[in-house]
This record gives C-alpha cells, sequence and structure tokens, in this order.
C-alpha cells in the first residue's frame, strides 16, 4: 500500500472493523481522524475461522476493505485470522505494537441486560490500554440479512440490459458487477439486496424479479 506522509508521529489511529455494513464507514472515519492529525492509518479485523474457511461474504468485506485503506493512504490493513485470543487481547496487541494511540470502532445500541451478560468490550479496552483514546462511532445492527428477512448471501453478476441490469449467477464476460445477492426469504422470485463494489464504494441496491433498474438508486 501507498503509506501516507506523515509529519505527527506522535499520533496513530487504528480502526477495528467486523463484518457488515459499517466497516466502510468506520475506516473513513478513522481515515478522516489520521488525515486532520496527519499520522498513520491501520486497519484491523479479527476472525476466529481459517482463511480457507471464510465464506465469498467475508471474503467480499475483507477484499472491500483494503482496497478503502488503500484508497486513505493507510499504513498496512491487518487481518488476523485463525485467532483463538479474546477480542481485547488481540486489539491491545496490536496497539502496542503499532504504538497506536486513538482507536476507532463502532457500537451498536446495547441494552442493560445485553451489557451485564455479555460485557463490553469498550470498558474492556478502557481497563486493558487507558493510555489509548476511544472513538466510539454509533452503528446499526447488522442489515436485515441477518435478522431472518434474507437468505444467506451467494455470489451473483449483473449484466446490463435495456432498463437496468438483470441479476445471474454464471460469471461472463459481459458482466458489468460482481458481488453478493441477498435473496428475501419466502419467495420463489429473485427479490432482495445486491451487493458489490463500485471504485472505492461498497454499494446496496434492492432486486425485483431478477432485475435493478439504476445503481444509482442505492439503499445505503
Amino acid at each position: 500500500m501507498e503509506t501516507m506522509k506523515t509529519e505527527s508521529m506522535d499520533e496513530c489511529i487504528l480502526v477495528c472493523v467486523y463484518y457488515g455494513p459499517n466497516g466502510e464507514r468506520l475506516i473513513r472515519r478513522g481515515g478522516k481522524i489520521a488525515k486532520m492529525l496527519n499520522c498513520p492509518l491501520y486497519v484491523l479485523t479479527v476472525d476466529s475461522q481459517p482463511e480457507d474457511e471464510w465464506d465469498i461474504e467475508k471474503n467480499h468485506f475483507i477484499s472491500a476493505w483494503k482496497k478503502i485503506a488503500e484508497e486513505l493512504g493507510a499504513e498496512q490493513m491487518i487481518v488476523k485470522y485463525n485467532e483463538k485470543r479474546p477480542l481485547v487481547k488481540v486489539i491491545c496487541d496490536v496497539t502496542k505494537q503499532k504504538n497506536v494511540t486513538q482507536i476507532v470502532l463502532g457500537q451498536t445500541a446495547q441494552s442493560r441486560w445485553e451489557e451485564i451478560t455479555k460485557g463490553s468490550i469498550i470498558n474492556e479496552l478502557l481497563n486493558e490500554i487507558s493510555f489509548v483514546d476511544l472513538h466510539i462511532v454509533s452503528v446499526s445492527r447488522e442489515l436485515k440479512v441477518q435478522e431472518g428477512f434474507y437468505e444467506k448471501g451467494i455470489r451473483a453478476y449483473l449484466l446490463e440490459v435495456a432498463g437496468g441490469y438483470m441479476l445471474c449467477f454464471n460469471h461472463t464476460h459481459l458482466d458489468k458487477y460482481e458481488g453478493i445477492f441477498y435473496k428475501e426469504v419466502g419467495t420463489d422470485f429473485n427479490n432482495g439486496v445486491f451487493k458489490f463494489m463500485k471504485g472505492n464504494e461498497i454499494i446496496e441496491v434492492l432486486v425485483i424479479d431478477d432485475h435493478v433498474k439504476d445503481i444509482n438508486d442505492r439503499i445505503n
């Protein structure tokens, strides 16, 4: 990756991302802070599975984040796979290795009961690395894709046709975009959400009866 020219070496930003629709937003937030401070930027994601067991959706997110990190001039996109240590331990180790001074991470709304039973990663980080500033970005929970409205994502393509784009599942040289299709649960038709990369941006569009009318009519 092309490294960011730095003058303020006393500051260093680490963005922590996990699979879902909020990763791009967090990386860009971290990039904005790093640019303002003129300091190094790192992006970290942690997964307990071996890399060869990742599904198409995980690979899609990783690929997209790497492109965005490169666009923003990040020093490195750090991918910790097959990781068995607690998440907080991994974040703390990377923080110390890279001399990180500020961490950007997202948090969904959490009930008091959830906080009591599951704990809060933010509180754990504050206890472990109190010398680091935390930037907590309020993020939405996973898209309805993971709330029972959509089936698991599968690889698909958009083929440009008269009046828009047609969804297809076999790759050809005529395909315009490659991405992930999430089909609505309980329908025999290919209705749902198609998620793909355009440049360095993740875009989500509605699919109705195998067709996307306009890729600029996005839902995110």
